[in-house]
């Protein structure tokens, strides 16, 4: 197995590394997440513009982009910047009390939520189908099942997980897909009821 270190990748293709003080890039792509400063339509579609950049060095491409679109790094530093003024705002409004709430929301609320909606997601599905539902035991949570409908075995994932492959573990179940909006649960079942 051959590895390439990240920082021997960076000297190789680019030749130097850029130095930041610790946790402010973990600040700056949050504020930057939140911001969507980065997102296509304010830097293009990065990787269609890469294989359209005639120059195959670093140097090459950073001219070839800057001067096809000169805003958009102060653009999506503005949008980023502004941002991280609203996180500072924040950041000074988080005592410990604040973050035991937190914590507790995590821990209890959020938790008791998210392992109860499954029920709930299967007694609905199970009531379309006109049979029975039942939670996994811990051997069967263990296999990726979180629950039956009738006799056939679910898993069931946010919406978001249909997107994420390179993360997907092997599921052998069939998928029930959710997704939380402000008025409750949206339900992919299509697996389940064809």
């Amino acid at each position: 197995m051959i590895k390439i270190k990240n920082e021997e990748l960076i000297q190789e293709l680019i030749g130097k590394t850029k130095d930041f003080p610790k946790y402010t890039t973990q600040l700056i792509n949050l504020a930057n997440q939140n911001a969507q400063g980065t997102r296509p339509r304010v830097v293009g579609q990065l990787s269609e513009l890469i294989n359209e950049c005639p120059e195959k060095t670093y140097q090459g491409w950073k001219k070839w982009y800057l001067s096809k679109y000169p805003n958009t790094i102060k653009n999506a530093t503005e949008k980023i910047n502004e941002m991280m003024d609203n996180l500072k705002e924040a950041i000074k409004s988080i005592d410990k009390s604040i973050i035991k709430k937190w914590v507790e929301d995590l821990v209890l609320e959020k938790t008791f939520i998210g392992l109860k909606f499954q029920a709930a997601i299967l007694k609905k599905i199970a009531l379309i189908k006109n049979t029975n539902y039942r939670l996994a035991g811990p051997k069967e949570e263990s296999q990726g099942i979180d629950g039956f409908i009738g006799n056939i075995p679910i898993s069931i994932k946010p919406m978001t997980y249909k997107t994420k492959d390179a993360l997907r573990e092997e599921i052998k179940t069939k998928i029930i897909y959710y997704s939380k909006t402000k008025s409750g649960l949206e339900i992919d079942a299509d697996t389940v009821l064809k």
